[in-house]
């Protein structure tokens, strides 16, 4: 290692919440080696090649990338190494085999949008926010074997609001976990650091990853359980329902605690402010959506064009 303060960082992401932690280690002086991140993908109606949003913030910066479809490939390995990393660091990226997450003399941390054990997978944000928790936190700790199981470095706590959505929190979590990372690196730098092998004594609740029916509504459910899956799923995926045989997507909606008129999942709407869905206890109250084949818009401008399908 170069120096105690200083080792030399390979930095590991894709999308633009690992963004906020490359941008806090390079800002407090640490030397970016190398940033791995996703090959370009086509998007967009025009299936244009698209680069991920930490390269672009690489190009940015003139810092040297990586984008290897294969983890294992043996050019991409040696180019790794050639890096002399000291210290790699991971935020929201894929697994990694043990030849790459062992390289380095410092080992591998990651930052996870949990407070491990809690939450271990994929979406623990989404999750978190879908089982209606009112707190969340995120975790830095050492890779090992098993996914989001590692030796605990550091953990920082924070609250999610009652009408927070899956989108404030991860707004949020971004910033916690990027000052949570540097100080993580400070500590392991420092030698002062050591990890502490994770509860295994504790109910765990997991965070897989989502799929379309965990999207689906059921409107059998309870009003406060539908809520907080659609505040878990928004801005993306995005919870669901039907209306007039097409897909309705609900980013925002109110909960109004009544005893329903109709059968879950029956609607009704006063045509101008209010459309709204009977669950098993209440009613959802929506607020902005898109249905398929329009824009995503507020209730009002919804109701002024929509005409309902007639049976």
């Amino acid at each position: 290692m170069q120096s105690k303060e200083r080792p030399r960082i390979v930095f590991m992401g894709t999308p633009e919440f690992a963004v906020a932690s490359l941008d806090a280690i390079l800002q407090a002086g640490y030397p970016i080696v190398g940033v791995i991140t996703a090959p370009d993908k086509p998007a967009g109606r025009g299936m244009q090649l698209t680069s991920s949003a930490v390269k672009k913030y690489a190009l940015e910066k003139g810092l040297h990338i990586l984008q290897p479809e294969k983890l294992k490939n043996p050019d991409f390995l040696a180019e790794l190494k050639s890096l002399q990393a000291d210290l790699q660091v991971v935020v929201a990226f894929r697994m990694l085999p043990e030849l790459v997450w062992n390289m380095p003399p410092m080992g591998t941390i990651n930052l996870h949008g949990s407070l491990l054990p809690q939450y271990r997978g994929a979406a623990p944000i989404n999750w978190a926010v879908i089982n209606g928790e009112r707190q969340t936190g995120v975790t830095t700790f050492k890779l090992q074997h098993d996914i989001d199981t590692g030796n605990i470095l550091l953990q920082d706590s924070f609250p999610i609001g009652e009408n927070d959505t899956a989108g404030d929190v991860h707004d949020r979590m971004k910033e916690i976990g990027a000052r949570l990372l540097v100080k993580t690196i400070e500590g392991l730098a420092a030698g002062t650091l050591e990890g502490k092998p994770q509860p295994s004594d504790v109910s765990l609740k997991v965070a897989p990853k989502i799929f379309t029916d965990t999207c689906r509504i059921d409107w059998t459910q309870s009003t406060d359980s539908i809520y907080n899956l659609i505040r878990g799923l928004s801005p993306f995926p995005t919870a669901f329902t039907t209306l007039d045989g097409k897909m309705l997507k609900i980013f925002h909606a109110e909960k109004e605690h009544a005893k329903p008129s109709s059968a879950p999942g029956q609607h009704d709407t006063d045509k101008k402010t209010c459309l709204r869905f009977a669950t098993a206890d209440g009613y959802i109250r929506v607020t902005e959506l898109q249905l398929e084949g329009k824009k995503k818009m507020k209730i009002e401008d919804f109701l002024k064009g929509w005409r309902p399908a007639t049976p």
